[in-house]
């Protein structure tokens, strides 16, 4: 489905992405773990053309995403959904119609301008909170829920996109262990019942391992690892944070102790 080709990044003299090259043959949960810095955002946004890669290719079902301009790289951006840390919703507008947002790329101006929403999309957009567990914060100003809630917001904005690929990028990096469970739950779901390929950039191991199918490891712009969640021992985590014999997986940790690996 899915070919990076020796994908690089440079910015000036520092190269923040050094010749990825990833294959993935079917819709998969992906995690990609690595200290700040290590490129894994930078990643992320050149598979969502938010940012154009230096050199390399990015190969999807045949078509490169990479030389896709105007129209055609806009189309790609809703085939290629990005969920962000931050959330990035309009904070004092309705839930609903933050999730409205999600069809944006295949609205005229004049319904954009005017906020005007099928009333076909705004069911959907209902359905998808509420398979989400929060329908009924609907009619709330999304500055109203808290950031588990609102990270859910933003995931039902992406699936209004109806994407072939979900990028999250560190969405529970500024949750509470609780509703980090919550949001990576929905997004396992999201894999396993609609066949949806996700990438999510994460922070803690025991979440790649518990959730992902596959894991990726970033240090320095390079992979240094690609391998299932069991093979992701301390040691190779040692080699991917570059750390000494007294790192510790618990400073990465959740620290949820009752989370169990979701089977794939």
């Amino acid at each position: 489905m899915l070919q990076i080709e020796q994908l690089t990044k440079k910015f000036g003299p520092n190269t923040a992405v050094d010749s990825a090259t990833i294959e993935v043959n079917e819709p998969a949960m992906i995690g990609i773990i690595g200290r700040s810095g290590a490129g894994k955002s930078t990643l992320l946004r050149m598979m969502n053309r938010l940012s154009d890669a230096t050199s390399g290719k990015i190969i999807f079902e045949g078509r490169d995403i990479t030389s896709l301009k105007g129209g055609e790289k806009r189309r790609w951006q809703s085939e290629c959904a990005m969920i962000f840390q931050q959330f990035n919703l309009v904070p004092r507008m309705d839930v609903v119609s933050n999730v409205l947002h999600g069809t944006l790329n295949r609205r005229s101006t004049f319904s954009t301008m005017f906020n005007l929403f099928p009333s076909e999309d705004i069911h959907r957009a209902i359905d998808i909170l509420d398979r989400l567990g929060i329908a009924a914060h609907g009619p709330k100003r999304a500055e109203a829920l808290s950031g588990g809630q609102q990270q859910r917001v933003a995931i039902a904005r992406a699936l209004m996109q109806d994407p072939r690929i979900i990028l999250a990028d560190e969405p529970i990096a500024s949750l509470d262990p609780m509703n980090a469970q919550v949001v990576m739950q929905s997004l396992r779901s999201i894999h396993e019942e609609d066949g949806r390929m996700v990438v999510a950039n994460l922070h803690t191991l025991d979440t790649a391992r518990r959730y992902c199918d596959r894991v990726i490891g970033m240090r320095d712009g390079r992979i240094v690892f690609d391998g299932t969640p069991e093979q992701l021992t301390t040691g190779v985590a040692r080699d991917i944070y570059g750390a000494d014999d007294s790192f510790n997986e618990a400073y990465t940790s959740t620290e949820i102790q009752t989370l169990t690996r979701v089977p794939a």
